[in-house]
């Protein structure tokens, strides 16, 4: 859900925007690929159709070829940095990756992304990853009531949009 908001949300920016999503399910499946009729449903608002999606693995060559990673909890930031530790400064969870560039503040005009990036990162360490803490985390709704999904995909909508704003300030809003 939150690969196709931001790649809805990031339509129509100044540059390319590729945009991509991998999970952490083992191989071979145990349960199938195809998106869940609630994400279905909860994605309609907002002019997303994702019935072709099929979700894949995270792999270390996914990680290595990503100027960010992005994940909606901390073991998929873990993982990731499993799979390439130096990918460390640009891996971020989502609430996270928001908070901590609401407090520096949007890309200045000039400033490249991946130096946005950087300093967005700062002061960051590796130890915050083995914190219990799920405040940054967003809840996957797998499993749950539609509820729950129109949950997540309100949150996972507003975060991308903010995010959006602060990398390309002035850019669509749409959610």
């Amino acid at each position: 859900m939150a690969a196709a908001l931001f790649e809805a949300q990031s339509r129509g920016l100044a540059g390319p925007v590729e945009v991509s999503s991998a999970g952490l399910l083992p191989e071979p499946r145990t349960v199938p690929d195809r998106v869940p009729d609630e994400v279905l449903e909860v994605m309609a608002p907002y002019g997303i159709d994702l019935h072709d999606h099929r979700s894949r693995p995270l792999t270390a060559t996914m990680v290595q070829g990503s100027d960010l990673l992005i994940g909606m909890g901390r073991r998929h930031v873990q993982e990731a940095v499993l799979l390439d530790p130096s990918c460390w400064p640009r891996a971020f969870m989502l609430k996270e990756l928001v908070r901590r560039a609401d407090a520096l503040g949007p890309r200045a005009p000039g400033q490249s992304i991946p130096a946005w990036i950087e300093a967005v990162h700062g002061d960051r360490t590796r130890t915050s990853l083995a914190h219990r803490s799920t405040v940054d985390e967003v809840a996957d709704p797998y499993g749950g009531t539609l509820a729950q999904y129109r949950s997540t995909a309100t949150e996972l909508g507003r975060l991308v949009a903010r995010l959006t704003e602060l990398v390309w300030p002035g850019g669509p809003e749409m959610f």
